[in-house]
């Protein structure tokens, strides 16, 4: 009797969140997962909190039932009676951060196989290790994983958003933003106090929260940097075993991304240590303690910001075609580097990122020294900066930052 009342009031619950949802702005990654269900009993959709996952796969799938796990009672339900739970979605379902129940994929796996219908359950999660490790063991050859990161330019333009370069880095990408015209330092504060600070601490016990707070600002102060473990925990006073951890976790909930090196026997030796850049701008100027665009103009890290977004800009590019990135970048000994290299089957892209309005033709030299060295497999290179005049310069194409997709199309 009181599991029968106990489902009851989880279908009424079912009912007052099945409906019709209206997306803050239209993401490009919709027409990749539409496709993948049509392929796939399950897609997952992984991505930081507040990056519009929810919005989008209601929107998308309109006629599934939904489920927040992040509620404590359906969580709570789900754990306690993962068939009942399931039973209630006979057509299969979205299930949202499911990460807080992972035991629940164990049980989709056995629906999946035997209904093989395709687009059965889309699955939202904000840890990438905690899903992937639960994915790979219960669902693999079973779902495809998709990463929404927040919006990308030409989103925010097709939104009406036409940014300058410091609105953009100033405000980042999370829909939010722009949808309630927030402040972004205030939303960045309360979105690190919130997310940031919760999730880390269900994944790690950190003794000290303002010692873990210093470590992430230090990290913001060394975006586009080659990570020194050893250094960066010398400055905090923790272990560079230590620092090697809390990396991983804040790579895992979306905070940060490794780019790493491109390395092949070029005849040089080259760095094989990877750079550090955040996923999101608008959170690394706010961590800067960069509150409005005319501190952004004047700030050291300026050009850092920049390349980090362009460098994100190539990640979500790629990522909303359902694809690996393929980004790479390249540091030799003798400190010849190019910001990203861009890997196309056997061809190799070099591209350069620069925040100057202003063209300068030594922008290009270590684009031409990596053609060099490269021998034939680097024909087309790229320098993608703030100014309005693109042109071809020889063998370097010279792009506009709203352009900067088509360095890897």
């Amino acid at each position: 009797m009181e599991q029968t009342l106990q489902k009851q009031l989880f279908l009424t619950k079912m009912k007052l969140n099945f409906k019709k949802v209206k997306p803050m702005y239209k993401r490009e990654i919709e027409s990749e997962l539409k496709q993948l269900a049509t392929e796939y009993p399950v897609v997952t959709v992984i991505g930081p909190r507040q990056s519009g996952k929810t919005t989008m796969v209601q929107h998308v799938f309109p006629e599934k039932k939904y489920a927040n796990l992040e509620f404590p009672d359906i969580r709570a339900m789900a754990l306690d009676d993962p068939r009942g739970f399931l039973e209630q979605f006979p057509d299969g379902a979205i299930l949202d951060e499911i990460q807080r129940a992972p035991e629940l994929l164990s049980y989709i796996q056995p629906l999946v196989d035997q209904r093989d219908q395709k687009g059965m359950f889309i699955l939202t999660g904000s840890h990438q290790l905690e899903l992937q490790e639960a994915v790979s063991q219960s669902l693999a050859g079973r779902t495809a994983i998709l990463s929404l990161l927040p919006m990308n330019l030409a989103e925010l333009k097709a939104a009406g958003f036409d940014l300058t370069v410091d609105e953009w880095l100033l405000k980042g990408g999370y829909p939010r933003i722009y949808k309630d015209h927030l402040d972004p330092t205030k939303a960045y504060r309360n979105y690190f106090q919130t997310y940031v600070e919760r999730d880390l601490r269900q994944l790690i016990q950190v003794k000290d929260l303002m010692q873990f707070n210093r470590f992430v600002q230090i990290l913001a102060g060394r975006i586009g940097q080659i990570i020194n473990m050893e250094e960066i925990g010398g400055e905090i006073g923790i272990s560079s075993h230590t620092v090697k951890e809390w990396i991983s976790i804040l790579e895992a909930s979306f905070i940060v991304f490794r780019l790493p090196p491109y390395f092949e026997n070029f005849g040089k030796r080259v760095i094989k240590s990877p750079k550090l850049y955040f996923n999101d701008v608008g959170l690394t100027a706010y961590l800067l303690g960069i509150q409005n665009e005319m501190q952004l103009s004047r700030d050291p890290l300026r050009g850092n910001l920049f390349e980090n977004a362009i460098v994100l800009e190539l990640r979500k590019h790629r990522l909303n075609q359902g694809l690996d990135p393929s980004l790479y970048y390249y540091r030799d000994i003798q400190k010849n580097e190019v910001d990203v290299i861009y890997k196309k089957g056997h061809d190799l892209v070099p591209i350069e990122i620069k925040s100057s309005k202003t063209y300068h033709s030594e922008f290009v030299k270590n684009l031409c020294y990596f053609q060099s060295i490269a021998k034939g497999r680097a024909s087309q290179a790229f320098l993608i900066y703030a100014g309005e005049a693109e042109q071809q310069i020889q063998t370097v194409r010279v792009l506009n930052f709203s352009h900067a997709g088509q360095a890897i199309a």
